[in-house]
């Protein structure tokens, strides 16, 4: 993720843990400032955006929206007339308009403001409202009309807030269980496992929080480097509104295996792909972390039945890296794929087929020479199931859960929570929180040896009533990354969803300053 920095003169330690950043450099130089000790701050602001749910008429969704209870000092962040508390609210994103031609029949120009009128109205009310840290909110939408969501948390409820929503399609070419965590705005997206091929239909969905437009660009990369496009340039993100753009659209090539770029010119969006195949169900993309040398993917289920790895160098240089599966137990290879080539500029992928034989595990990217850490971008296309009742899900490269992330909407039964230490052991503490109807939170702590993966399935809150969250802290040791698995089984098809856990960004380092006003003297 991409971070806005701030030039500040010290002292304006406040502002830092809104923006997450803070220089010591006041204007005129020599005047500022010596550095103290950091100290780490609260987030005081929080956004994020939820896509359109689906198309389908059938589709049944549930939203859930959580903050974790945190440091005290994160009171009296909202912004000003917001109250100490703060608020925590997604609300409705606009419609987008069709403006092509201008009407000039009065009683359509009339009826166009009313809709519009109305539109706005229901923008204003908010879907989902969290009250207060600790406690989950739910909400419930059926059919396509279910509009894409956008949101900010102020004071107290910013740090770790995090929301989510499920879909259920139980027929049709987007039959499946579609889960993703909604996701902060930011100005660039990777997305490796998108296709144009005839059998899939791929929307990169595009939501803009703001109030101004957005604009921005697609590219394309396949097996041989960049894909034509003309159209994917220059795409407007009308305020506080969503578009969706069918990839095949873009281009007139049809390709199985994919990596799109998605960068905005102005303005910021939230950025994720709903995929749909025609034999295996349907379900979110999100965007994988920022091209590094080494990735983590984590959480394969233990009964896959197909796992596929779309890779991508953006850079200049090709990148070799070693493929390794950390398992229950242990590390090892897996036979025939123990490296991958990548090419400069082009997709790369690799048919892993049933990995993990039974047990969990999570796959990790590393470069072959330690000296040649070429950074990539990656993400898994994992199948469950067979024949007719196949479905898929995505595991894109995540970072570390760092010191704290959350994800929502846990069920009574079906979630597992996959935690892989890829470097060293280490400790996590695991909460789970009351639930939206009722329930009290529990603790539970777990070390994870270096080079595997563990798998949990958490004990629900007792008592428990409607969703919870689940919320993991790194306690000691070497980085952890996670990633829940939500499991709702429908009409003998083992539906299922995956969402990664990377740090949740609820704190901001800011150094300790103290300004010499001894200038001010003369």
């Amino acid at each position: 993720m991409k971070s806005t920095h701030l030039s500040l003169i010290a002292g304006t330690v406040a502002l830092a843990a809104i923006t997450g950043f803070a220089t010591l450099n006041a204007p005129g130089g020599p005047a500022v400032a010596e550095a103290g000790s950091a100290s780490s701050l609260p987030v005081e602001r929080s956004s994020l955006v939820c896509p359109a749910p689906s198309t389908s008429d059938l589709a049944e969704t549930q939203y859930t929206s959580y903050t974790p209870p945190g440091s005290e000092t994160a009171k009296g962040g909202g912004a000003k007339g917001e109250g100490e508390e703060g608020t925590a609210e997604l609300k409705p994103a606009l419609p987008v308009l069709d403006d092509d031609e201008v009407e000039t029949d009065p009683k359509k120009i009339k009826k166009a403001e009313e809709a519009a009128k109305k539109a706005k109205a229901q923008a204003d009310k908010p879907v989902l409202a969290v009250k207060e840290p600790g406690t989950p909110v739910l909400a419930e939408a059926d059919g396509s009309a279910a509009p894409a969501l956008v949101g900010t948390a102020t004071g107290r409820l910013a740090p770790g807030w995090a929301a989510q929503q499920t879909t259920t399609v139980t027929a049709g070419g987007a039959r499946g269980l579609l889960g993703v965590s909604c996701t902060a705005p930011d100005t660039d997206f990777w997305f490796p496992g998108v296709s144009t091929a005839r059998s899939r239909q791929d929307y990169v969905h595009l939501t803009n929080p703001d109030d101004s437009a957005a604009v921005a660009d697609i590219e394309l990369f396949g097996a041989k480097g960049a894909v034509t496009s003309e159209v994917g340039d220059g795409i407007t993100v009308p305020a506080r509104s969503s578009v969706a753009l069918l990839l095949s659209t873009l281009t007139d090539e049809a390709v199985n295996d994919l990596t799109a770029h998605v960068t905005t010119r102005s303005g910021r969006v939230g950025g994720v792909v709903l995929t749909a195949d025609d034999g295996s169900g349907a379900d979110w993309l999100t965007a994988a972390a920022d091209p590094s040398g080494t990735l983590v993917m984590p959480g394969i289920p233990a009964d896959a039945t197909s796992v596929q790895l779309v890779a991508f160098a953006p850079g200049e240089n090709d990148a070799d890296v070693k493929v390794q599966l950390m398992g229950k137990n242990t590390t090892f290879a897996p036979a025939g794929n123990d490296t991958l080539h990548i090419k400069s500029g082009m997709t790369a992928t690799i048919d892993l087929k049933d990995i993990t034989r039974g047990e969990p595990g999570s796959l990790r990217l590393t470069p072959v020479e330690k000296n040649r850490a070429t950074p990539i971008v990656a993400a898994l296309r994992v199948v469950r199931g067979t024949g007719a009742k196949q479905e898929i899900a995505y595991i894109p490269a995540t970072g570390p859960v760092g010191a704290r992330a959350s994800v929502t909407d846990n069920r009574a039964k079906g979630s597992t929570l996959s935690l892989a230490a890829p470097a060293a052991r280490a400790k996590v503490k695991v909460t789970t929180s009351a639930g939206s109807g009722g329930g009290e939170p529990a603790v539970e702590t777990y070390t994870v040896k270096a080079g595997t993966t563990t798998a949990i399935t958490p004990k629900p809150p007792a008592g428990l009533k409607g969703a919870y969250a689940l919320t993991v802290e790194t306690v000691s040791g070497g980085p952890v990354h996670a990633s829940r698995a939500l499991v709702l089984p429908e009409g003998g098809v083992q539906m299922f969803t995956i969402q990664t856990l990377p740090d949740d960004g609820g704190t901001v380092v800011v150094p300790s300053a103290r300004q010499d006003l001894s200038v001010l003297d003369d």
